[in-house]
C-alpha cells in the first residue's frame, strides 16, 4: 500500500494500516564511529519521529577524534541505492552531507533534480582533512550542483566562510546575511550559520546561531560557550531540521526546534572512546537520573526539563528540548 493512499480523516479500523511517518532520504558517508555521517542521520531522524532512508556515498575511516581517510562509493551505485527506494517510497525531505567525490556530487544532483518540490537541507562539514587535489574539484561541483537545489544550508561560520567567501580579506568576519548572499548567488534560499563568536561579556563567551536569507537575518539563538569538543553536531542539526520540514513544520519553528534538539543532545552527550563527545540523540528516552524529576513541576531552571529528565520526545522551543547552548 502506498504511503499517500491512507485516508487520515477516518479512524484506524480493523485491518487498516496506520499512516506512515514522514520519510527523509539522507545522502552521506558511512561513519563506523557512530558519531556523524549516516549513523548520526539515522538516529537523529528516527529520534525526531520520521523514517530515515540512508544512502551511502562514501566510507570514512575515522575514530571519535579525527578522520584518517575515506573511500568513495561508485556514483552509479549511489544512484541505484536512491532510485531503488524512490520507486517504492514517498520522500518528504532530503538531507545531504559529505558526498565523497565530485562524480558522486553530480550523480546525487541528478537524482535531486527529479524532485524539485522536496526540500533539501545540506550540511557542509569541515573538509580540511581532504587532500587539495580531491577537495577543490569536490567543492567546485558542490557549489555548482548542490547549492542551487538547497533550501537550507547548514554549517559552522568558519567553514561556510572558507567555502562561500574564500577571498574574504576583511578583519571583520562576514555576517550571516553576507554568507546567505553568497549562497543565494548559487540558488540557495536560506543559510543556518552556527558557531558565530560574539564579544565576551565578562568571563562569559557567547555563540550565536542565525538563520538568514539574502535579505537579512530571520531568527536565531545565542548560547553560552562551554569547554567541550563534539563530533557529529552539524549532522545532527541538519538531520533534525530535515525531519521537521518533512513532517510539515514551518521553517522558523523548525529551526528553533532543531537547535533545541541539538542542545539537549549535546547536554546528554557521552564519550565512547578517547576522542570527542558524541551527541545523545535519544536523551529523551533515558530514565531520570537519581534524585531528578521527583517533584511535580520541578526543572533545572532552563525553561524545560533537564538532560535525560524527560521520557517524552522533543516538543520544540519551550518544551522538553528547550535550547541553551550550541557549538
Amino acid at each position: 500500500m502506498k504511503p499517500d493512499s491512507h485516508d487520515d480523516s477516518t479512524p484506524n479500523d480493523e485491518g487498516q494500516e496506520p499512516a506512515p511517518p514522514a520519510c527523509v532520504m539522507s545522502f552521506n558517508s558511512s561513519d563506523a564511529s557512530g558519531a556523524a555521517g549516516l549513523a548520526g542521520d539515522v538516529s537523529t531522524v528516527a529520534a525526531m519521529g520520521a523514517h530515515p532512508l540512508p544512502v551511502v556515498t562514501s566510507i570514512l575511516m575515522r575514530d571519535t577524534a579525527e578522520i584518517f581517510d575515506h573511500a568513495a562509493i561508485d556514483d552509479e551505485d549511489v544512484v541505484e541505492q536512491a532510485r531503488s527506494v524512490l520507486e517504492d517510497v514517498t520522500v518528504s525531505a532530503w538531507k545531504a552531507g559529505f558526498l565523497g567525490s565530485a562524480e558522486t556530487v553530480a550523480a546525487v544532483a541528478e537524482v535531486l533534480s527529479d524532485y524539485p518540490e522536496v526540500p533539501l537541507v545540506t550540511y557542509m562539514p569541515d573538509l580540511s582533512w581532504l587532500d587539495e587535489d580531491q577537495r577543490e574539484p569536490y567543492l567546485e561541483a558542490w557549489r555548482e550542483l548542490i547549492l542551487p537545489a538547497t533550501e537550507v544550508l547548514v554549517g559552522n561560520h568558519k567553514t561556510l566562510t572558507d567555502v562561500l567567501l574564500p577571498e574574504w580579506d576583511s578583519e571583520r568576519p562576514p555576517s550571516a546575511r553576507e554568507l546567505a548572499v553568497a549562497a543565494g548567488e548559487r540558488g540557495t534560499r536560506y543559510v543556518l550559520v552556527t558557531g558565530i563568536m560574539l564579544p565576551a561579556r565578562g568571563a562569559e563567551q557567547f555563540i550565536d546561531n542565525v538563520l538568514a536569507s539574502p535579505q537579512g537575518a530571520i531568527t536565531g539563538e545565542k548560547f553560552p560557550r562551554f569547554e567541550a569538543a563534539f563530533v557529529g553536531a552539524g549532522d545532527t542539526l541538519a538531520a533534525a531540521l530535515a525531519a521537521l520540514l518533512a513532517s510539515g513544520s514551518e521553517l522558523q519553528a523548525a529551526v528553533g526546534e532543531a537547535l533545541a534538539f541539538l542542545d539537549q543532545s549535546l547536554d546528554a552527550g557521552f564519550r565512547p572512546g578517547m576522542g570527542n563527545v558524541v551527541p545523545d540523540r535519544f536523551f529523551w528516552a533515558l530514565p531520570p537520573a537519581e534524585g531528578e524529576g521527583g517533584a511535580e513541576g520541578e526543572d533545572d531552571g532552563s525553561g524545560g526539563a533537564g538532560p535525560g529528565s524527560s521520557n517524552e520526545p522533543p516538543q520544540g522551543p519551550g518544551g522538553p528540548g528547550a535550547a541553551r547552548r550550541v557549538h
